[in-house]
């Protein structure tokens, strides 16, 4: 599974609080590469409820894709929830360091950034 973390941009919200940032949110990208829409939304609806039971680890401040693949469709529950819960912990970390994905991480040091 893939994921890319970007760190939000201050939005207005109300007028009272100006550049206040959102909760963290998430995406999720599920291409008709996956399979029909029932595939998909079910792709979809596993995520949700694996992210749902999580959210607390999601990271503060960031915006969070998620790109499943098909395997989600046949995978067990647990593991599919083992592998958010690994996900969620890496991006912690990684937006606790201001990175804005995990291939940022493997770029060589004054590589400007794609």
């Amino acid at each position: 599974m893939s994921w890319f973390i970007a760190p939000q941009t201050p939005q207005i919200l109300e007028p009272q609080m100006p550049g206040a940032l959102t909760g963290p949110r998430v995406g999720l990208t599920v291409g008709k590469v996956l399979g029909k829409a029932t595939q998909r939304n079910r792709i979809k609806r596993r995520m949700r409820e694996a992210l749902r039971r999580h959210v607390d680890l999601l990271p503060k401040g960031c915006d969070l894709i998620f790109h499943p693949r098909r395997v989600v469709l046949t995978m067990e529950f647990t593991q599919l929830e083992a592998e958010i819960v690994r996900i969620l912990e890496q991006a912690r970390t990684e937006a606790s360091r201001g990175l804005k994905s995990p291939a940022a991480a493997l770029r060589a040091p004054g590589t400007p950034a794609p």
